[in-house]
């Protein structure tokens, strides 16, 4: 009989009967679904516990290091090393993952770069394979730094630099040090460091302008480049240092201390402004207030504009200089029109 023929009583029999049996269809799944969720998370906290705890780098994974892994090093002792220098928190993991990439005994020698955070899986694999992701660091050195600042500069930009040991062997020199911007690798040898920028100086000063011009100068190379120290702190155009290169030159020639106050920053770090009479009298062979002549070597590593600056000085009358609050250049030719500027153009 058709269902819309049947009596009401018949119909809505019926229909509580189709309704009771998907409500019990129902209540089955969400019985069997209520048993499986706990065990699911269960499992689900258990898998990011084992990751976090042995796979997931260290929460102490140290920044941008290099380690070095010498010539048939055993791999426990590798294993070891990196675990205590906090780059995988598990030595057996990193062990046996090593051995599924191939690394049996030994993982390949050399000098890994870690960059950053990465997991036990990704450290074990390079390692295995030789993956050392040595990626050169570009390290731009400003003109007019000196080997205190280059070492600053140098340590923040390539990992594991060894700041000390270039510091000793820079200071001897200074001046020869040409300032540009360079490519060193993470944990370069600090001797490799300072060849590179001696090579770059002999190259720009043997370039044919800078070569005819110092020769024909006819000074000795530490006289013109200790001048161009100082020139590069004095001023900041080539004009400037040109006609500040003429009046220093004539300073030294008639015997007449240099009064250069670009040194203090290298005696004792302060600069024209901060300095006072005290100051001025600091014992020191690179104090130009107290001594004749020129300083016993650079103060900085000059650029090339200021190293043809100190050859191609601007003859002028003028024999004293100032730089107002602006930077703008004023000249003198008597110590009371000198006076008469300061009073004028300074604090």
């Amino acid at each position: 009989m058709p269902e819309e023929k049947k009596p009401l009583h018949r119909r809505v029999r019926t229909h509580i009967t189709r309704t009771l049996g998907s409500y019990s269809e129902w209540a089955r799944w969400w019985r069997l679904y209520d048993r499986i969720l706990p065990t699911a998370f269960l499992f689900g906290v258990l898998c990011f516990l084992v990751y976090y705890l042995t796979i997931a780098p260290p929460i102490r994974f140290p920044g941008a290091s290099l380690m070095k892994v010498g010539k048939d090093e055993p791999i426990d002792q590798v294993a070891q090393e990196l675990q205590d220098r906090h780059l995988i928190q598990s030595h057996r993991i990193f062990i046996a993952v090593a051995r599924a990439y191939g690394a049996r005994t030994q993982v390949t020698a050399g000098e890994y770069f870690f960059p950053g955070p990465q997991s036990v899986v990704t450290i074990a694999r390079r390692l295995a394979r030789g993956d050392y992701e040595l990626v050169p660091v570009k390290v731009i050195i400003p003109e007019g730094t000196n080997t205190f600042q280059m070492a600053d500069i140098l340590t923040a930009k390539i990992p594991d630099f060894d700041k000390a040991s270039f510091v000793e062997d820079a200071q001897a020199k200074e001046g020869y040090l040409f300032p540009d911007s360079y490519y060193f690798l993470p944990g370069e040898d600090p001797l490799d460091v300072l060849s590179t920028m001696e090579s770059n100086f002999k190259r720009h000063v043997s370039e044919e302008k800078a070569a005819t011009e110092i020769s024909q100068f006819g000074k000795p190379l530490n006289d013109i480049i200790t001048m161009a120290s100082l020139l590069e702190k004095e001023a900041n155009d080539t004009q400037s240092r040109r006609v500040i290169a003429g009046i220093l030159w004539k300073r030294l020639s008639i015997g007449m201390p240099l009064q250069v106050d670009a040194v203090f920053p290298y005696i004792i770090g302060k600069n024209s402004l901060q300095l006072t009479r005290t100051d001025l009298k600091t014992a020191s062979p690179y104090n130009t207030y107290i001594n004749k002549g020129l300083p016993p070597g650079p103060i900085t590593n000059p650029g090339l504009d200021s190293i043809l600056a100190a050859v191609e000085p601007v003859p002028s009358k003028y024999l004293y200089y100032l730089s107002d609050l602006h930077g703008q250049f004023h000249y003198s030719v008597t110590y009371a029109q000198q006076l008469a500027n300061q009073k004028k153009y300074l604090p």
